[in-house]
């Protein structure tokens, strides 16, 4: 296997940096930075932390994707993908769970890369990954109602089917005025983009929302519009780093969710880069990409952050207004600072309807209906994927949803391939002018001697083909003194094959009967050889040809 380098792609691109690529990526990172503040600030409150643990892990995890991914333009920070995932581990385990639980999907990530697995990642079955996005989708959708509307509600429950029972019971408490900013949210970012492509809605909405509120509430006494402020204390203050008292059990008893976030982290940020490369022409390198989201999920919990990944709405923002290299994430992650540092109080007068508007439109984008419809045309093992995926994200989390897809697609995979393996038997003759193991001149030889079976094996042969090529000899029924096994269609063979076979052999042994093997490959024959198979039925028995495999019948027969 060829060695893992690590090569960030700012390396490459400031070879032939010049002052109009500054230009590009400058007014590219300014619009992005900008783009990211409502989006931060939502993703943070939403997973159940602060507005500023938000905004932190977008300028850490971004600033460091840029310095050290493998993407020209990926743009990392916190995504909605996460929201639930967090919220999840914040109830059960804690900030410092959830701390820890982000280390060790950082270390997950990292390790990831180092191992070259980046290019494997991306074969993940689709529908898993339509499945799992679509429920995340509707779970954060479900999850805005209570301050999209205004709801007076003590507790909210985390179940999903308890939620909207208690949504329904508590609609009588609808805020007017609440449900009117979380509406006119909505609208303004869905036809935002009719009228400029530079400015987000999300930007347009909070601006002119904060401004209705405030003015609301200082001249026509409307005090039921709850804003960040009435929830959170707001600080500008940037935090110390601290690194969590990390023990053995807390470290086993969040495997799982750290795994989920690695797993989810690395589909997202290797999907992102992948969607860019079409639109700007280059090629990420996944695995570099994966160690530098590691290490962004490495440094942002230490900075009190929460878990990041390549974000595609941002990246492909960077990409439209003329970014083309990682400087202008840099710019990005500097201009979040700056918001930060300066801004950072204006924050407070945000209403949570508002906010709970930028989540609705966030999780229609990332519902994908569309794909959802076509993949249910699909055929019924891809939509048993697609809905059990679906389902356990909404109904359970996103840990289990993730497992037991993963286990389904994976039995549903091996099952096909089990299925693409034929074995027949072989009782007459055999016509040369369909053999492609045949030596021309020894075509008197075809013919099948008497007492002389020949099995064909065609596909890999691995536990599946196992069990039928013994139910098929038991089916055949005599006992014959030479079984030839053609293994010329056979382009690899496992451990469960290897294993059946080599019982198969000991059980015709046992029973007077030799086998011969035929038209072995070589990484076949090779790995038969490791086993054994030269002493367990001889080396005159391993033939490269089924001519070859045939005279040596006749020498067993005679």
């Amino acid at each position: 296997m060829k060695a893992f380098e690590f090569r960030p792609k700012l390396v490459s691109t400031l070879k032939n940096y010049n002052r109009k690529s500054f230009t590009a990526d400058l007014m590219a990172g300014i619009i992005v930075g900008i783009v990211a503040l409502p989006l931060a600030i939502a993703f943070g409150i939403a997973s159940g932390v602060t507005p500023e643990k938000g905004i932190i892990t977008a300028i850490v995890a971004g600033l460091i994707v840029s310095l050290f991914g493998g993407s020209r333009v990926q743009i990392g920070g916190p995504t909605g993908a996460f929201i639930i995932i967090i919220y999840g581990i914040i109830q059960q385990y804690g900030i410092e769970g959830l701390t820890i639980a982000t280390l060790m999907a950082g270390a997950f990530l990292v390790l990831f890369g180092l191992l070259r697995l980046g290019t494997i990642i991306k074969y993940i079955p689709y529908p898993i990954v339509v499945g799992f996005t679509s429920g995340i989708a509707v779970t954060i959708f479900t999850t805005q109602i209570k301050d999209l509307f205004g709801l007076t509600m003590t507790e909210v429950p985390s179940d999903f089917v308890e939620k909207w029972q208690a949504y329904f019971s508590c609609f009588n408490t609808i805020d007017a005025w609440s449900a009117v900013v979380g509406v006119v949210s909505v609208a303004i970012i869905a036809l935002t983009p009719r009228f400029s492509k530079k400015i987000p809605g999300s930007l347009i909405a909070i601006i002119i929302m904060t401004v209705a509120a405030l003015l609301l509430k200082n001249f026509a006494g409307v005090a039921t519009i709850e804003t960040i402020g009435d929830r959170f204390a707001i600080s500008n203050e940037l935090p110390d780093a601290q690194v969590p008292q990390i023990t053995w059990e807390t470290i086993k008893s969040l495997v799982s969710p750290a795994l989920t976030i690695a797993v989810l982290g690395a589909i997202e940020s290797l999907l992102s880069a992948t969607v860019a490369d079409g639109v700007v022409g280059d090629r990420h390198d996944s695995n570099t990409e994966l160690v530098a989201q590691g290490l962004a999920n490495l440094a942002s919990p230490i900075f009190g952050g929460i878990p990041a990944t390549g974000a595609i709405a941002r990246t492909m923002t960077n990409i439209n207004n003329g970014g083309r290299s990682p400087i202008a994430g840099i710019i990005h992650a500097a201009v979040l600072l700056l918001i930060f540092l300066f801004l950072m109080p204006l924050a407070q007068y945000i209403p949570m309807a508002c906010l709970a508007g930028v989540l609705v439109v966030v999780s229609y984008g990332m519902c994908g209906w569309r794909s959802f419809v076509a993949l249910m045309k699909n055929p019924k093992s891809d939509v048993t994927v697609l809905l059990i995926t679906f389902f356990l994200t909404i109904i359970f989390d996103l840990t289990v949803a993730i497992e037991v897809g993963l286990i389904i697609a994976c039995l549903l995979f091996m099952r096909r391939m089990s299925e693409t393996t034929d074995v027949k038997v072989i009782s007459d003759e055999i016509d040369p002018n369909d053999e492609a193991d045949i030596q021309s001149g020894n075509l008197e030889h075809l013919t099948i001697p008497q007492g002389v079976e020949v099995y064909e094996i065609n596909g890999p042969y691995f536990f599946g083909a196992g069990n039928r090529f013994e139910e098929i000899m038991a089916a055949f029924g005599d006992r014959p003194k030479v079984r030839i096994i053609r293994m010329r269609k056979v382009p690899f063979i496992d451990s469960t094959g290897l294993h059946n076979l080599t019982n198969l052999c000991i059980m015709s042994r046992n029973e007077g009967i030799e086998v011969v093997l035929s038209g072995v490959n070589e990484k076949v024959e090779s790995v038969l050889r490791r086993a054994g198979f030269s002493e367990l039925i001889g080396e005159q028995n391993i033939c490269n040809h089924i001519d070859l495999a045939l005279a040596r019948a006749h020498e067993i027969v005679d």
